[in-house]
């Protein structure tokens, strides 16, 4: 194994009716005044922001709400919520919601203590080293935003989606009640299956080392996300399920996976980037299309995990086989694999190469990632 640091400050709390605790928790930490954000009115009609909003006000935390962030946030509606957090001179911000949310959040924490726009931060113009604190409710498993120190915002002027990270992005309490999932919708539960495996395969597959506990530790992340999205799937009310899936979505992208690991990289994510910037799919459907494509062009460059992969999750012989088992997972719960059903045609190709290329630039993998490899796998999920 390589030499590592493992430092996630985050205390998670998980379990049924914990978001009724989140007042005294933020209470016990000096939290006087706090902007809640929000995406849809979901959280409105099934009683979870009178359920936050109680608990905060039991301990004497005003309350400043923010809503509207959609699924694949924007930049524009950080600088909104910067402005409103600036405005009523909050100590916090607190997400409840999903990994868009949360994401959101990140960033305004970060802008709210930046001197400049806050996009600077994701181009690498300007740079933090502070950030408001940040609490969480998760109601939506599958980013693991809720115990990682990075933000992913599209800008939907430039058509780029691009990350920050920093330690102090970390959330300091997230909030993981796996009933708080129960009202997401059926293909938003699929996608999210499909999120959580790209975030477990990126450093299983590209890692120039990859110690076999490592190695363990996905394939159980993987295996669990099969087994409870097809009970999900089955019977959407089997919180037992729900509490493992949520659990498998915070584990696959907190570092555990990937402690240490050398040398791998993210090319899916930065392939899927692209399409979000630039068709708003929801980025789980675009890693169900982008996995099994990109898969069939590099499964050569590492074929005994290839092989490993197909053996231990589907208990199949060959990389190939695999590939084709995964893919054929993804057609049974409904997830799409094929660009065309995302809207996307092959005369696209050339605007989403381009974006890809920043992608890749940003990353560090645009020596491999070329116009022509970029080109490949997109061909290979018409």
């Amino acid at each position: 194994m390589q030499n590592f640091t493992y430092y996630v400050p985050t205390r998670i709390e998980f379990g049924t009716g914990k978001e009724q605790q989140i007042g005294a928790m933020m209470a016990a930490q000096g939290v006087r005044k706090v902007l809640l954000c929000y995406g849809s009115e979901r959280i409105m009609h099934d009683g979870l922001f009178a359920t936050v909003s109680q608990s905060l006000a039991a301990e004497g935390i005003e309350l400043v709400a923010f809503g509207g962030i959609i699924s694949n946030p924007v930049i524009s509606k950080v600088r909104e919520g910067i402005a409103v957090a600036r405005e009523h001179q909050v100590d916090a911000i607190l997400a409840v919601g999903g990994g868009s949310v949360l994401d959101s959040v990140k960033a305004m924490a970060a802008g709210v203590t930046y001197g400049g726009d806050v996009w600077d931060l994701f181009t690498g113009k300007g740079q933090f080293d502070s950030a408001l604190p940040v609490y969480a409710v998760m109601t939506l498993a599958a980013t693991g935003s809720e115990m990682n120190a990075s933000a992913v915002v599209s800008n939907e002027d430039t058509h780029e989606k691009l990350f920050i990270g920093s330690v102090a992005l970390y959330p300091k309490i997230s909030v993981i009640n796996p009933a708080l999932t129960r009202s997401v919708p059926r293909d938003y539960l699929v996608y999210s299956a499909a999120d959580i495996i790209a975030h477990s395969i990126e450093a299983y597959f590209t890692a120039s080392q990859h110690p076999n506990l490592q190695s363990r530790l996905v394939e159980s992340v993987i295996k669990t996300v099969i087994e409870t999205t097809e009970l999900l799937l089955a019977n959407p009310q089997d919180d037992d399920a729900r509490g493992q899936f949520a659990w498998a979505a915070t584990l696959a992208l907190n570092g555990i996976t990937f402690a240490g690991a050398a040398g791998f990289s993210y090319p899916n994510h930065a392939i899927e980037h692209s399409l979000s910037a630039l068709f708003n799919v929801p980025h789980g459907a675009g890693l169900s299309v982008v996995m099994p494509a990109w898969m069939k062009w590099y499964h050569s460059r590492n074929p005994q995990q290839f092989a490993r992969f197909a053996d231990k999750i589907f208990g199949v012989q060959g990389a190939e086989a695999g590939i084709a088992a995964l893919e054929a997972w993804f057609v049974k719960i409904g997830t799409p694999v094929r660009l065309s059903q995302l809207g996307i045609k092959e005369s696209d190709f050339a605007a989403i190469t381009a974006n890809v290329r920043g992608n890749v630039t940003g990353f560090g993998i645009a020596d491999i990632y070329t116009e022509a490899v970029i080109g490949e796998i997109l061909h290979n999920a018409l």
